[in-house]
């Protein structure tokens, strides 16, 4: 079984209440605008879909007759945000008391006496642009990680972490239930899923409520394979080959999340990285996949990756470095390039066992679109060293 209830992360700094209070406020504020773009997908796609109406109805008769098919199109498209937006709506009932130790919707207050069962749309605030592309990213993300259609994906950016996992901790060799894994930035969660469908004792980590309540969903509710359909590619309105390709249908999950080995060890914990994961030398791996460009500062991700793992534990990564702040006004960035971040997990004592800086790998990536997106990703693993001593960096340390 998947679990049931996520934690939130315990923040280990000490707060004035003043500071605490505000930092609630603000959650709970960050909670009801994912809420709320959720809330509003209906609406926000039906407005871009009646744009692309309108556009049509103003060509002259000639034109429009030209096209037979487009009207039909726009409403299979209104179909299919229709059976989006049922799933959405089942994944936001989910929310409330979906955390053990945090309660964010006020008693209940996520629920309504509408038709539907959720709060109106009305009483929530207005999402932004920003929050509405995060929801349609989100159903895209449910191909990539629970679906047939996204197993190349996973194959390319998963599979090698997992391999190389169980080449250093081999099930035949050693216990896996006691080895510790911990896979920050999970996501929907298939990555850490599978690392405990194969018996280690494995956490997701993740930050972002939009991942979180989709992750919340699939690993909860969800029963048997293929029980889910979703439309996740009707936004894309450019480089489709075909009118059906745009509304193809795709289904999830791919297989049963609760058909994990009875008696697993697998866990999921919301919060900030830096701030969740403190307690130093508890860790035999981290295990990181398009995750350390999320950073404002990756070298704090460094750092924080060291401390926690135990001596001898193993660091894996597969990833880009597109970093997430970069051109974010008003947000801190650290951008380095994969040189100078290489010299930095050198000097805080880790030992490169494998490196492979030309990995192509794909993101989210619609497989029919005349677009194509590649990465050229950085695989790397490294060691932290069994005997270490204090250097001259502030919490740092260094082989001997």
């Amino acid at each position: 079984m998947a679990a049931s209830k996520m934690a939130t992360g315990e923040k280990k700094k000490k707060y004035s209440k003043e500071t605490q209070n505000e930092e609630e406020r603000l959650e709970q504020q960050h909670f009801f605008r994912v809420i709320s773009a959720f809330r509003h997908y209906r609406t926000h796609s039906l407005q871009r879909l009646d744009k692309a109406e309108r556009c049509f109805r103003q060509l002259p008769p000639y034109q429009q007759k030209l096209l037979p098919n487009h009207t039909a199109h726009l409403g299979k498209l209104r179909t299919c945000i229709d059976q989006n937006y049922d799933f959405l709506l089942n994944i936001i009932k989910m929310t409330e008391n979906m955390f053990e130790n945090k309660d964010y919707t006020g008693n209940g207050d996520v629920y309504s006496d509408n038709t539907d069962g959720v709060m109106p749309e009305t009483a929530l605030p207005l999402p932004r642009e920003f929050d509405m592309d995060k929801v349609k990213t989100t159903l895209k993300q449910f191909v990539r990680d629970w679906s047939a259609e996204g197993k190349d994906e996973r194959d390319a950016c998963y599979k090698p972490i997992i391999d190389e996992i169980q080449q250093r901790f081999p099930i035949d060799q050693c216990d896996p239930f006691e080895v510790s894994i911990l896979v920050p930035g999970a996501g929907l969660g298939r990555l850490a899923w599978e690392l405990a469908r194969l018996g280690y004792q494995c956490q997701g980590n993740e930050w972002s409520f939009f991942m979180l309540f989709a992750s919340n969903y699939i690993l909860n509710k969800c029963e048997g394979t293929n029980s889910i359909t979703l439309h996740p590619w009707i936004h894309q309105f450019c480089n489709n080959r075909s009118s059906r390709d745009q509304v193809r249908p795709v289904a999830i999950p791919d297989i049963d999340p609760h058909s994990l080995p009875q008696g697993g060890n697998f866990s999921m914990t919301a919060g900030d990285f830096l701030e969740v994961y403190r307690e130093q030398e508890v860790w035999d791996c981290v295990a990181t996949c398009y995750f350390i460009d999320t950073a404002h500062n990756i070298v704090s991700y460094v750092e924080t990756i060291h401390n926690i793992l135990k001596p001898g534990g193993y660091w894996i990564n597969l990833g880009p470095l597109l970093y997430h702040f970069a051109d974010m006004a008003n947000e801190a960035s650290i951008e380095l390039s994969y040189e100078d971040l290489r010299s930095v997990i050198l000097e805080f004592g880790f030992e490169i066992l494998k490196e492979d800086t030309k990995r192509p790998t794909m993101y989210i990536q619609n497989t029919r679109s005349m677009l194509q997106y590649e990465y050229d990703c950085v695989y790397f693993v490294a060691r932290k060293p069994l005997l270490v001593v204090a250097n001259n960096h502030t919490n740092n340390s260094q082989a001997v």
